[in-house]
Parts: C-alpha cells; sequence; structure tokens
C-alpha cells in the first residue's frame, strides 16, 4: 500500500483520543446514496496504483466484460451499466459509472482491481454490504473453473517484502496498527477494542458495544484460567483492555505488541487505572518471548502470522507455557478450500490493509496444533454473527464521523479504502464465508 505520506501527515498529529458516543446514522442506505457526490479527484502521489487507469489489451478487457457478465446474471444482484443493459436477477444495486475503466481494472488486477475501482469511484452500491454479501456468498463459483485452476497463471504473488520475518512483521504491522491513534479512536468503543464483541442478542446496538467487548474478553480470561496470581503473557497488546481486565483480577502481566502508537497509549490507559505494577507491555516480537505463564492470551493476532510462520507461532505458545497451563486465542477463520487456494496470492486487503495477513482455516490451525505442539484443542467456540453486528457498528461510527477523518489528515480515497474494509469484512461474516472461533488449548501437567 502505498500511503506513508497520509500517514507520516497523520502521525504527526496524533494524540491521546477519547472515544466519545455518539448515535448511529438513521437514513436508509438509498437516501444516503442519492446526496452523495461521486468522489473528489484521486491524489496520483498518495494513491499511484488508484489514480492511474489500469493498462489492459482492448481484448483483455472484453473478455473480462463478457466474463462478468456471465456471473453476475445468476447472482441475485441488480448490476447497472452506464453503458448498457443491466445484470444479474435483481436484488441489491450494483452500480457501474464507468464500466470501461472497471472491466480494465479488474481484468488486469483481479480482485485488487475490484476494491481499486472502489477507491476510484467507478463503481459504487446503495447498500455496499448487502452487494458485497452476495459476492462473497459466491466467491467460489464467480470465477469459472478452468480459470481457478490456473489462478497461479494470473493472480500476483504476494510480495516478498511482505514476509513476516521478525523486522517484516514489524513494518507490516505499523503499516496498519501506526496509523493514527485518533483515527481508530474515531469509530472504537470506549474500550479501544479492535476485534469482535459478543454481545447477549442480536441485532446489537451502539451503546451495547463495551459491555460485548468486555464479555469477550472475559469469556477468553475465564478459558485461560486467569485469576489472582496468574502469570499472563498477552501477545498483541492491542491498546491495553485485556491486560487491564487480567490485571484487574490479580494478574501479572506480560503483553507484547509491535506498534509504537499502541504501546504509547496503551501504557497511559494502564497507568490511569493503577496497574502498572502488574503490567508490563514489551516492544517485541511474540518469537522474541522468554519465560514461561501459567496461561497465554492472544486476539486475533495469528490472521496477521502467516501461514508461513504459523508452526513457530504454535510453537511459541508451547514454550512458554508451563505444563498444565493454558493458552486462549481469538482468531477469524476462512474456508479450508479457499484458504488454499488463495495462500500465497496477493489480495486487496493485503495490499491496502494488513500486509503480510492470511486467515487461517480451522483445519490448518488445528494441524499445525497437532503437528508442532504438544498441545490439545479442548474448546472451540465459533460465533461469527456476532462479528458482522461488530463491524456494522464499526462501520456506521466511521461514516457518521468523516468529518472528523478527514480532519485528521485522511482523504476521500482513504475514506472509501476503510468504508470498503469495514463493509467487506462485515460481508464475508453475513455470508458465512469469514467465522471468529475462541479456542482453548491445554498442555497436559507432565509432572503430575
Amino acid at each position: 500500500m502505498r500511503t506513508a505520506e497520509t500517514r507520516s501527515a497523520t502521525r504527526r498529529r496524533a494524540v491521546h483520543p477519547t472515544a466519545a458516543s455518539i448515535p448511529s446514522p438513521t437514513a436508509p442506505p438509498e437516501a444516503a446514496a442519492a446526496t452523495t457526490p461521486r468522489p473528489a479527484a484521486v491524489d496520483p502521489d498518495r494513491w499511484p496504483d488508484v489514480a492511474a487507469p489500469a493498462r489492459s489489451s482492448a481484448a483483455r478487457t472484453a473478455v473480462t466484460a463478457a466474463l462478468l457478465r456471465r456471473a453476475l446474471r445468476r447472482l441475485p444482484l441488480d448490476v447497472r451499466f452506464a453503458d448498457g443493459a443491466p445484470a444479474g436477477l435483481g436484488g441489491p444495486v450494483l452500480e457501474i459509472h464507468d464500466p470501461k475503466a472497471f472491466h480494465a481494472r479488474v481484468g488486469r488486477h483481479g480482485l485488487i482491481g475490484f476494491g481499486e475501482s472502489y477507491m476510484a469511484g467507478e463503481w459504487d452500491a446503495p447498500d455496499l454490504v448487502a452487494a458485497l454479501t452476495v459476492l462473497a456468498g459466491n466467491a467460489a463459483d464467480l470465477i469459472p473453473a478452468p480459470l481457478q485452476r490456473l489462478r497461479a497463471l494470473w493472480a500476483p504473488r504476494q510480495p516478498g517484502a511482505q514476509r513476516n520475518t521478525p523486522d517484516g512483521a514489524r513494518d507490516n504491522i505499523s503499516r496498519h496498527y501506526d496509523l493514527s491513534n485518533d483515527l481508530f479512536a474515531l469509530f472504537l468503543d470506549d474500550t479501544l477494542s479492535y476485534s469482535s464483541a459478543i454481545f447477549r442478542g442480536l441485532p446489537a446496538a451502539w451503546d451495547l458495544m463495551v459491555p460485548a467487548q468486555h464479555r469477550k474478553i472475559d469469556r477468553l480470561l475465564d478459558l485461560a484460567g486467569v485469576g489472582e496470581g496468574t502469570r499472563v503473557l498477552e501477545i498483541g497488546t492491542g491498546w491495553g483492555e485485556l491486560a487491564i481486565r487480567a490485571a484487574a483480577r490479580g494478574a501479572h502481566v506480560t503483553s507484547l505488541t509491535l506498534s509504537r502508537e499502541q504501546r504509547e497509549l496503551a501504557l497511559a490507559r494502564i497507568a490511569e487505572a493503577g496497574l502498572t505494577d502488574r503490567v508490563t507491555v514489551e516492544l517485541c516480537d511474540y518469537r522474541e518471548a522468554r519465560g514461561t505463564y501459567d496461561a497465554v492470551v492472544s486476539v486475533e493476532m495469528i490472521e496477521a502470522v502467516g501461514a508461513e510462520f504459523w508452526p513457530e507461532y504454535f510453537r511459541t505458545l508451547d514454550e512458554r507455557l508451563v505444563p498444565g497451563g493454558r493458552a486462549a486465542l481469538q482468531a477469524i477463520t476462512m474456508p479450508h478450500d479457499r484458504m488454499l487456494a488463495s495462500q500465497g496470492t496477493f489480495t486487496w486487503i493485503q495490499k491496502y490493509i494488513f500486509p503480510g495477513g492470511l486467515l487461517p482455516s480451522v483445519e490448518a490451525v488445528a494441524e499445525t496444533v497437532r503437528t508442532h505442539t504438544r498441545l490439545d484443542i479442548t474448546h472451540r467456540r465459533p460465533f461469527g454473527a456476532h462479528y458482522a453486528e461488530t463491524l456494522r457498528l464499526w462501520r456506521e461510527r466511521f461514516t457518521a464521523r468523516a468529518d472528523e477523518v478527514d480532519a485528521l489528515g485522511f482523504d476521500e480515497t482513504f475514506r472509501r479504502m476503510w468504508t470498503f474494509y469495514l463493509a467487506y469484512s462485515e460481508a464475508g461474516f453475513r455470508s458465512g464465508y469469514l467465522d471468529v472461533q475462541q479456542y482453548l488449548f491445554t498442555k497436559e501437567d507432565t509432572d503430575r
């Protein structure tokens, strides 16, 4: 992702945020779309690959257009092309404002081009989540089987620079989590939790987010058996909420992060809670952790590890746990066949949101743990519908505070990118393409 100018300008302005609550917008998506102007021109210095038209031959563009129409006509969508007849069986509206540019981008760059075309304003949807949910639910069938078998020939490969080596992981994490603490505070709740909440019931409401995030954290701490005197290793600090709640139980917490911005604010929040004597936040990679602990807790961290390093990640859990210890994880998962198909290819999410990221499957987690550790999986609980609602609430809040995002120095292309990211993720959970799990891994007590 080439937004270094945006990031550096924003980091210079960053201050410690407060996450004030605001009501979600109440206008229906159609009403909002009707009054939304077309995006401003894309800044070519910040967004060179979005500003520049895709270089695709006329033949390739024509073939792409034909393949897309063939795929779309079988889907419950209402796809409206500015230069021709609509496609689809009817359903959520997808408006293609610039079909030539849209087909050229998709033909040249696949799903990366699809996302970049949205960032450029070449297509839109009055209800973006609904349209993307249809596409996510049919992801396996959108590309003809013969082309899927040739995926290695046409899909871009993940850049070597995004490998999650110790140095690469630091850069990858910084490119997302060091954007600006202020930015995240604009759409997260007061706990600054950037992972799925667990609500008492669905659909959810914004004023229930804080207790729902605490419920998620408390269930993980309960799984790990965290209480008075427990020695806890947390891999992935976030902004410190889990460490604070663990320490409030009487635990002693060592928390690891690669984000300088997150560490700075987490330390401030821990000090404000009066728990500095119980929590240490270290700026280091999980592979650099030392010592042994009664419990290890990690929330949506494995997604940033990369398949190449999954064995090392789970071995770290094993090696850091004392005999009889417990590790509680929260992990986003995807279907095993789709993970295998996409593994190693370069995606829009990797380019613009989470460099080096890859979601594991339930099967991949089980196989890695079985092959590379002495741990046993003794609990697994999925709750994907709760993540869909968490993302909806974040997206609505981000949209409602667009002026404040702009004031931080993030331009309209960034805001479209972030909206697409949140909607794209929400659609994945609503369609069932994505899920989220809470795991408990236990280590046999060899002393007994």
